[in-house]
């Protein structure tokens, strides 16, 4: 289509297989055997090698994926359809359906470097754990717009259902909800999409040493969260396809082969009318969010453009009307 060759575009090749070997250095002579996109390798680390499994991953954004075997699914509900991994030159190819969530640790972050009102991560935890609720604020951190299952650029952040008691612990909590609830989203669409209802959701990344995050996790999705003990599953699923290439065969990714990983399981401690009726507040929040970057002029009330939507245009008329009023009392009066 572009009119490029093909002999000068590199060649696919399986997820685990020998590529080469180190030419120089310490590791000379090393076969280099295991590549593995950063998503796809935290669900090889996490052991998401059977249908209907899925992992989320907690970084600066959230990024869950869900195994849909040798078949890709395409989505109708606003995800990715995405290749998960092939463990060998001979294995077939295995597919995932992806949702991404723009805001997640960057939250933290944006806490406290704009905001100042936490210095660390373990601050945020305790602030939100203080007061055990956000008292009914909510929080959408659509800083750059929405991802999955949205794609709504126009979308920017807001804060809403703000009272007087409102302080900065409640607003820690609605922070910690607005990850979990964006996670939800996700979930509901992979679910419509898969057609069966998840189970139980693994998850890794740097925010899963927040407990009270997930745990909050486990209340919003009315499932179990299973954290393993080594929360680094990308680094641990990209040296799983390297030892398990065939030629180095250090490590072996057959089911009964597996060892059971040592994790902890964060049950739901609320009952599901209340979770529905948090995450039914949240995607009203969501909806607050939509269109505020949009060049379309604003209308009033009965869908009208009105003359003062711009408010640059709306003081040269008001300047104008009151020179007008001014200059015909002063001509009254001479």
């Amino acid at each position: 289509y572009f009119g490029i060759p093909m002999e000068i575009l590199p060649r696919v090749r399986s997820s685990s297989e020998i590529y080469g070997l180190m030419k120089s250095g310490a590791l000379s002579g090393i076969p280099i055997s295991g590549c593995l996109g950063d998503q796809s390798a935290a669900l090889v680390g996490q052991m998401c090698f059977q249908d209907g499994q899925a992992k989320n991953t907690y970084g600066t954004g959230c990024f869950l994926l869900r195994n849909t075997g040798a078949k890709p699914v395409m989505s109708e509900h606003g995800l990715l359809t995405t290749v998960a991994y092939k463990l060998g030159r001979d294995q077939p190819a295995c597919y995932a359906l992806e949702g991404s969530v723009a805001i997640a640790g960057a939250v933290v972050r944006w806490l406290h470097d704009n905001l100042g009102i936490i210095e660390s991560s373990e601050e945020l935890e305790k602030l939100a754990a203080s007061v055990g609720t956000s008292y009914g604020c909510y929080f959408v951190p659509a800083f750059s717009g929405l991802y999955a299952p949205y794609w709504e650029p126009s979308a920017r952040g807001i804060i809403c259902g703000l009272t007087q008691f409102t302080n900065k612990s409640h607003l820690a909590f609605a922070a910690l909800e607005a990850v979990c609830f964006q996670t939800r989203e996700i979930l509901d669409a992979m679910n419509q999409d898969s057609g069966i209802p998840l189970t139980q959701l693994q998850v890794d990344g740097g925010m899963t040493s927040n407990r009270l995050l997930m745990q909050l996790q486990a209340d919003i999705l009315c499932i179990p969260v299973v954290k393993p003990s080594m929360p680094e599953t990308t680094a641990l699923g990209a040296a799983m396809a390297a030892g398990a290439a065939e030629g180095v065969s250090v490590w072996s990714l057959n089911p009964e082969d597996l060892s059971e990983v040592t994790s902890e399981k964060f049950e739901p401690q609320i009952n599901p009318e209340e979770s529905e009726f948090r995450y039914a507040r949240w995607k009203r929040a969501v909806q607050k969010s939509m269109n505020w970057e949009t060049t379309e002029p604003v209308c009033n009330g009965n869908g009208e453009t009105s003359i003062f939507s711009s408010v640059p245009m709306g003081f040269y008329i008001m300047g104008s009307m009151v020179m007008l009023i001014c200059a015909k009392y002063i001509a009254g009066h001479n």
